[in-house]
């Protein structure tokens, strides 16, 4: 890789994480953003940093194919699952590195706290668990060999692992003590693989341009569970005029398939979301810098019936040493 880029390159990325969106279990979720380790800067200088992120995900709205389903007029029971809310915290910290050389590593571990309220088929009441504890551990790595002195290109390549817990029961309602789906579980119970690509470039004196491509694919099942095949692809544009504090527009479309085996849901899983999200970095002294994004939907589709977001927020920390 060329180490002959501008510094303003390095200063100018600085910008929002994306820890391992895909180690959300989530299906609907949608939390694609760029990589923290492509806005941080860590693509074109050695350096390491470490991030600590929070995300809010609150899913509120019922929905099948593209439209929203309107849970007023269904009658209970129903033969259907009527889900009435979840709301998905992610707290993650990650680590980043980049050596000297074209290589770079990265490391996130996720807490999720999932609280979420249901009515089950053939049932006229809420049952409602409470998800929660250490999610699925990302490891990456990165290759930016293919760099020229115009731009960072580089290949990316990894594994989820399957640290989370995924037996975690209802505490109250007419599911009480049976055990929660496998998509609201904290982990998937299974290994997947990540691979991806991604490109960083100077648009100008004032603009860059960050485009990243990913896919992560469950590479075995566990106990009749095997997650979708997630693809996800993000473009984003920073704004350089303002100094170190950095506005940043992204469009992020992520495309799930479905879940499979005897304990999936298979006929209310995957989908397409297409999301628009602006948002702002600034240093607060030091190396260390703040950052904050809201995620909007602008295209979602689903299969089956399932919930989905109006709004994901995410803030966090990030220190570069």
């Amino acid at each position: 890789m060329t180490r002959s880029l501008p510094a303003a390159l390095a200063a100018a990325s600085v910008a929002f994480v994306l820890s391992p969106s895909a180690a959300f279990a989530c299906a609907s979720c949608g939390c694609t953003f760029t990589a923290d380790w492509l806005n941080q800067g860590l693509v074109t200088q050695p350096g390491q940093a470490a991030t600590l992120r929070v995300d809010y995900v609150p899913q509120s709205q019922l929905r099948s194919g593209t439209s929203r389903v309107d849970t007023s007029k269904l009658p209970l029971p129903n033969d259907h699952e009527i889900e009435r809310w979840t709301d998905n915290v992610y707290v993650t910290a990650s680590y980043d590195r980049q050596f000297a050389s074209d290589w770079g590593i990265n490391v996130a571990v996720p807490l999720v706290i999932r609280p979420h309220a249901t009515i089950a088929e053939d049932t006229e009441s809420e049952s409602r668990s409470r998800t929660h504890g250490l999610g699925d551990i990302r490891v990456t790595a990165r290759w930016q060999g293919l760099s020229t002195p115009g731009g960072v290109t580089g290949l990316q390549f990894g594994l989820v692992l399957p640290t989370g817990g995924f037996h975690q029961t209802f505490h109250s309602g007419p599911a009480q003590g049976e055990v929660v789906d496998r998509g609201l579980q904290p982990g998937t119970g299974t290994t997947q693989a990540v691979i991806g690509a991604y490109h960083y470039r100077r648009l100008g004196r004032d603009w860059a341009i960050m485009l990243q491509a990913q896919a992560q694919i469950a590479l075995n099942a566990r106990e009749d569970y095997r997650p979708g095949t997630i693809g996800e692809g993000s473009v984003a544009v920073q704004w350089l005029g303002l100094g170190r504090v950095v506005p940043q527009l992204q469009v992020n479309a992520r495309i799930n398939a479905q879940d499979s085996g005897l304990n999936a849901d298979v006929e209310n899983s995957g989908g397409e979301q297409v999301y628009i999200a602006p948002g702002l970095t600034a240093p607060l002294g030091g190396r260390m810098s703040a950052f904050a994004h809201v995620q909007l939907p602008l295209y979602q589709r689903v299969i089956g019936w399932q919930l989905a977001p109006r709004v994901n927020l995410a803030a966090g920390l990030t220190a570069r040493f």
